[in-house]
């Protein structure tokens, strides 16, 4: 799951070696902070949040398939 958040984050953004992704185990449910460049952060959240809600749609669908659930935080 990490690598694929990393994968898609790096193609959105300008600055590919800012995205760094830290993983949060929690039982079933695994939390990832995203963390990209200021000036990247727009383009990772979207207008309106739709990137940033596909994202997160992306995340959970591959989570579903290995029986976990996952969270994804934009962190600044």
């Amino acid at each position: 799951m990490k690598e694929l958040l990393v994968y898609i984050a790096q193609h959105l953004v300008e600055d590919p070696d800012a995205v760094e992704v830290e993983e949060i185990p929690g039982g079933r449910t695994t939390v990832y902070q995203l963390s990209v460049a200021p000036d990247d952060r727009g383009k990772v959240i979207g207008r309106g949040g739709r990137t940033a809600r596909a994202i997160r749609t992306l995340i959970r669908a591959a989570a579903v398939q290995s029986d976990s659930h996952a969270v994804v935080e934009i962190v600044g």
